[in-house]
């Protein structure tokens, strides 16, 4: 099997695959897909809105402070990207729950108004269920995917053309094995 490597001239068959690591040879921010979901459940669509507004309630906080917040309060399983925080921050100005206040640094820092109290009070925080109870196991389960990600990177830069080819198989029934255990769980 011949593999192909994206260079300056196009591309071009190599013995190895190279693992660019993202566009043009830059390591990707966001490992795991759109909007950095990386194990466990995504958070629902009204999430985000309802997470905004108990964040808000401790004290007043820009968008990146907002993903920072989540991203850390969840053990990095939930991490909003900023398209879903800015709008959602604005659609929430919108309608008179939050306002903009004027911040040192510069930032648009965004503080709850009174009737934004009022409904932030009664809704829980959706972290919790974001985050869940197996935490820890989900954390587990995403550093052994990245370590395994790192073998498939070491075999791909230095193995033969022979242990490339036997490392896609054992990822490929891996994969599968994966698939079937979801499965299995259905039924």
């Amino acid at each position: 099997m011949t593999a192909f490597a994206i260079t300056g001239r196009g591309f071009e068959p190599e013995a190895r695959i190279r693992f660019m690591g993202g566009r043009h040879g830059r390591r990707h921010p966001r490992p795991f897909g759109p909007g950095g979901h990386a194990f466990g459940r995504r958070a629902g669509r009204g999430d985000i809105r309802a997470a905004i507004l108990a964040l808000l309630v401790e004290a007043p906080m820009h968008g990146y402070q907002i993903i920072q917040e989540l991203a850390e309060r969840t053990g990095g399983v939930w991490r909003p990207s900023p398209g879903s925080v800015y709008p959602t921050l604005q659609q929430l100005e919108d309608e008179e729950l939050v306002r903009e206040t004027a911040s040192e640094s510069g930032k648009r820092v965004y503080e709850l108004t009174d009737t934004g109290r009022e409904q932030a009070a009664s809704a829980p925080a959706p972290w919790t269920t974001v985050a869940g109870e197996n935490e820890s196991e989900l954390v587990a389960l995403r550093d052994l995917a990245h370590q395994v990600l790192a073998a498939t990177r070491q075999v791909a830069h230095a193995g033969t053309a022979a242990q490339i080819e036997a490392a896609q198989g054992v990822l490929r029934d891996a994969r599968r094995a994966l698939y079937r255990l979801l499965a299995e769980e259905s039924e």
